[in-house]
């Protein structure tokens, strides 16, 4: 219970973090390139509240969990307006791009930061040292997750609104009519098809790879600045 306790105190301050810079970071791209939308709607914030989904970012993200199954969820989307972009078709590219370009920055943060507390290596590897070390850790992972996820080219998720930027107008347009169905795939083919089908592995094989991959990639980053 008490490992329970002090995992969940590790994991929600970085969840909550890495999702309200990713939301932020979308609105301040928008403005920079022509749409102050989110200013005027007050979203360009740091104030988890504006920008947490009840659902989407504590129930739905806590039930996944205890059931075991892959965990995701979504905050507020921040309100970007196309057509007051500058270049609607680059500029909702270049602001799709800025979330999880944020995360993967925050995730560099974190592993600086994971490298300089590891300096202190020779304290116990419990208490408060302990618990910012795995604090630490859970932040890289969380952000690498998050930026990985959102750039799935699954509408309404960020790599949807790259994948559309790059494609010919023609073929944009017919996939810009597919995302009414972006939610229902998402849960169909991490949720529903893993569940009737568990050897097809898809988790195992296609989600997790390339987080354990970028994940390797940052701890090697911690390592080097502990050893610096």
């Amino acid at each position: 219970m008490t490992e329970t306790l002090l995992l969940t105190l590790a994991v929600l301050p970085a969840l909550v973090v890495a999702i309200v810079f990713h939301e932020v970071a979308h609105g301040w791209a928008a403005l920079a390139l022509g749409d102050p939308t989110a200013k005027e709607q007050r979203r360009l914030t740091l104030n988890p509240i504006r920008h947490v989904d009840p659902f989407g970012t504590v129930i739905l993200p806590g039930l996944l969990a205890l059931a075991g199954a892959p965990v995701f969820g979504w905050a507020r989307p921040v309100p970007v307006s196309k057509r007051r972009l500058h270049n609607p078709r680059l500029g909702m590219m270049a602001v799709a791009a800025a979330g999880p370009g944020t995360n993967f920055v925050l995730a560099a943060i974190g592993a600086v930061a994971l490298g300089l507390v590891a300096r202190g290596a020779a304290l116990p590897a419990d208490g408060l040292f302990g618990f910012a070390m795995v604090s630490l850790q859970m932040f890289i992972l969380i952000n690498i997750f998050l930026g990985l996820f959102n750039l799935l080219p699954i509408p309404p998720f960020d790599g949807s609104h790259i994948v559309e930027g790059l494609l010919p107008r023609r073929a944009a347009r017919a996939y810009d009519r597919l995302r009414p169905l972006g939610f229902p795939l998402l849960f169909l083919v991490l949720l529903v098809i893993p569940w009737l089908f568990p050897g097809l592995g898809i988790v195992e094989k296609v989600v997790l790879p390339p987080v354990l991959w970028a994940e390797r990639r940052y701890m090697a980053l911690a390592a080097w600045v502990a050893g610096g």
